[in-house]
């Protein structure tokens, strides 16, 4: 099976040692669990996959890692363009691309800043805006100030480089930005409808 090792940072032709079928009548198909183990490093690994109903059979997803560190979910609830942007940072995270992350982490937030139709064609000046507008508040504000910071060392030919933590941080930052913005906001606003009823 092939999977992300997060060890050997490659994708890996894995052994199945064990498998498991979970039904949920509340899922479309059924989710399998497979302890698998990685033949260069020999460390354990666990992926999860649906089967989806498909004209009376079922068609497979590709394995997702579930353990150890499992690649973030990013939200359906995040508009398509800024979510694919916060996946590729992670890829880039995984492939050891530091720069290209900081580089996605960037252009997601300024996904952000185009959702909401800022004036300024600036992330800072669109941050403000968003500030301004109460769509974030002062801590979000500073984070994505820091993003912006990396973000222009990413996209600005130089001899800085950013390093893992970094990266890894910042899209932690942009994630919870989004999230903030995106999912809990219409989460909230979903809860609050029911408490009016």
């Amino acid at each position: 099976m092939i999977i992300d090792c997060n060890y050997c940072k490659a994708k890996v032709d894995s052994r199945i040692i064990a498998q498991h079928e979970n039904y949920d009548p509340d899922e479309p198909g059924p989710f399998i669990t497979s302890l698998l183990e990685c033949p260069s490093c020999k460390n354990a690994l666990i992926s999860g996959q649906y089967d989806w109903p498909n004209g009376g059979g079922y068609i497979r997803d590709a394995p997702e890692r579930v353990w150890p560190q499992p690649r973030k979910t990013v939200s359906w609830s995040i508009p398509e363009g800024i979510r694919t942007s916060l996946e590729e940072s992670q890829k880039c995270i995984f492939g050891g691309a530091y720069i290209a992350s900081a580089a996605m982490s960037g252009r997601a937030l300024e996904g952000v800043c185009r959702h909401y139709s800022t004036k300024s064609k600036y992330l800072g000046k669109g941050l403000e805006e968003l500030k301004d507008r109460e769509v974030i508040d002062k801590r979000l504000l500073e984070w994505g100030r820091e993003l912006q910071k990396h973000r222009n060392i990413a996209a600005h030919a130089g001899d800085q480089k950013i390093n893992p933590q970094d990266a890894i941080d910042l899209l932690d930052f942009v994630t919870a930005i989004c999230e903030y913005v995106f999912v809990l906001t219409e989460k909230f606003e979903k809860f609050m409808t029911r408490s009016v009823s």
